[in-house]
């Protein structure tokens, strides 16, 4: 037996045999998460017809704002503890120089929803899974904190929680030893709104990020890609990420 058959057949041991019962254990003593958010309504499944993306400009992100990931953290409950190498961030904003030209631009960094999500792969639990839709998330009630995600990932987009919680908010579930990351709000996206990330740069005026559905021509983003040139961060790697980048 190959080595990915057996990995394969560890998957379905352990969640056939441990998942059920795992959903109904605290993650840490005394915390318990909400329900995982939910894809669809019960009566709408998703599907990969749609490819939700992201298009961030960063010719118009401005240096030293960080509109979006304040609204992101407001959003999801995201706390600081005044450590940034271990606080949980689901985007950031990341300075880029060039050393020939001494030219710096500001871009946000995020999960990237790739296709073939690297984070993925190398879950133990199956955690880590990718909708039909192309949305990469975690389920927290099945995320044993081994923290193998966080390694594959080429991005460092996954955060691990190291405190307890306290307040969570019931449509982005979180737990004490498990590991989380940007989910382009998927609670908004499945109820036709924006993310939050988005949405705040656009009141801002900056409207360097658009996000939508990748895969329908008449969209805005997929309008703005065919009509200028955009790449994706680490395309040697061949993820097909949903995150594209002008301006880099």
């Amino acid at each position: 037996m190959t080595d990915n058959a057996n990995i394969d057949t560890y998957r379905r041991r352990f969640l056939g045999g441990t998942a059920t019962a795992l959903a109904g254990l605290s993650v840490a003593p005394g915390v318990f998460l909400h329900e995982v958010a939910q894809a669809r309504p019960a009566d709408e499944a998703v599907t990969s017809e749609v490819r939700w993306g992201m298009l961030i400009d960063t010719n118009k992100c401005a240096n030293g704002c960080n509109d979006c990931v304040s609204a992101c953290n407001e959003e999801h409950g995201l706390t600081g503890h005044g450590r940034p190498e271990t606080d949980a961030q689901w985007i950031r904003k990341v300075d880029l120089r060039d050393k020939q030209t001494g030219h710096t631009q500001s871009l946000p960094l995020l999960c990237q929803h790739c296709e073939h999500p690297p984070c993925v792969d190398v879950c133990p639990t199956g955690a880590s899974f990718k909708r039909a839709d192309g949305i990469v998330l975690v389920d927290k009630h099945i995320c044993i904190g081994c923290r193998y995600c966080m390694m594959a990932c080429p991005y460092k987009a996954r955060s691990f929680i190291h405190e307890d919680l306290q307040d969570q908010l019931p449509h982005a579930p979180r737990g004490k030893g498990t590991v989380e990351s940007c989910t382009f709000c998927v609670h908004r996206v499945d109820n036709d709104r924006t993310p939050a990330c988005v949405e705040a740069c656009t009141a801002e005026n900056h409207n360097a990020m658009v996000f939508g559905d990748i895969n329908d021509p008449d969209s805005d983003i997929s309008k703005q890609l065919r009509q200028h040139s955009s790449r994706q961060i680490r395309a040697d790697l061949n993820l097909n990420t949903g995150v594209r980048y002008r301006g880099i």
